[in-house]
């Protein structure tokens, strides 16, 4: 056999192996939808934000962004159906150990990047309902109309939570003249402005824009929670204590002490450790844009992407942190 026409028929074979590394392979371009909050709302601008990062890194990569709920963000990440959403992590906690609202467990979420380290609950009371203390609903069986978020998310059931921690049923609201209404932070905001709503109760980021606007047509109250009230709620939902310090809003001159979840991207373990680990390539190679995009985004430092718990981050994720030397 002639020696020279084999070494270079085995050079040629070795260098398209090498090139067939998974570490060679050319990135992109992705086809990704992400399934996210309302539309208008904050999570509809940090997905769109985060997509905007894949198309800049990957040239001819497609991105649509999905109005969805976490509770079916969280269903269609886990089945392939969508390659990204967006979720507390509470409630992937909660996913993941099967509990309601879940059927079964979800045992194949993982986590991209923290979004939102500071999604506190906020609880907004009309001035004119003299509402000033959760405690007064029960105690004087108020006739309070409560608006919280869409069924089928953290908020909403954080929202019953902090009810119940202060002994506040559906059941009770009703039997006093009340009610609770469920839609978007926006429709909950336009029935506090139109006097159709006395309170609502919401986890968001803070200062929130939504808030500051109501505030310009409405007198605004924001509560607090009791020291009882959050030790149960951070035991029940696994939320942390947080204190919005006082004058964050115009209408709040004393520090509010309250609860906080946090919000994280999430994909399926399915998902290539090539394609999520250039997700957060794009993330980190346009960080500058993401903090430009949203408030919320621009509270962010590259090393709070990574606190994803008590949700682990996806293999192919944790591989470009480390790499970009931002984990050991």
């Amino acid at each position: 056999m002639n020696v020279k026409r084999y070494l270079g028929v085995f050079s040629v074979a070795l260098l398209v192996g090498l090139l067939q590394t998974p570490a060679a392979l050319a990135s992109g371009p992705y086809n990704i939808t992400l399934a996210g909050g309302s539309v208008g709302g904050a999570w509809s601008a940090i997905g769109t934000a985060v997509g905007e990062t894949i198309k800049k890194n990957y040239p001819g990569s497609a991105f649509t962004y999905e109005p969805g709920r976490e509770t079916s963000n969280l269903l269609l990440t886990s089945t392939g159906k969508v390659q990204l959403g967006i979720a507390h992590a509470q409630m992937a906690f909660i996913a993941e150990k099967g509990l309601a609202p879940f059927k079964a467990p979800l045992t194949n979420i993982a986590a991209i990047a923290m979004i939102d380290p500071q999604a506190a609950v906020q609880i907004v009371a009309t001035q004119s309902s003299g509402i000033t203390d959760l405690a007064q609903i029960k105690a004087k069986k108020m006739s309070v109309r409560v608006s919280l978020n869409q069924r089928g998310t953290l908020m909403a059931m954080t929202g019953e939570a902090v009810l119940a921690a202060y002994g506040i049923s559906a059941k009770d609201i009703e039997s006093w003249g009340g009610r609770i209404t469920y839609g978007s932070y926006n429709q909950g905001l336009d029935l506090i402005k139109n006097g159709q709503a006395d309170l609502i109760i919401n986890m968001l980021a803070f200062p929130s824009n939504q808030v500051k606007n109501a505030a310009r047509d409405t007198k605004l109250n924001l509560l607090g929670l009791s020291k009882d009230a959050i030790g149960k709620l951070n035991a029940e939902l696994r939320t942390a204590s947080i204190d919005i310090p006082a004058n964050t809003y115009d209408f709040q001159p004393n520090q509010v002490n309250t609860i906080r979840g946090s919000v994280i991207l999430v994909a399926s373990t399915a998902m290539s450790n090539q394609e999520a680990g250039d997700i957060v390539r794009a993330m980190l190679t346009n960080f500058d844009f993401l903090q430009k995009a949203h408030a919320t985004l621009g509270r962010l430092n590259q090393q709070i992407l990574t606190q994803t718990s008590p949700i682990s981050l996806h293999p192919g994720a944790l591989s470009a942190y480390k790499a970009a030397g931002i984990m050991k």
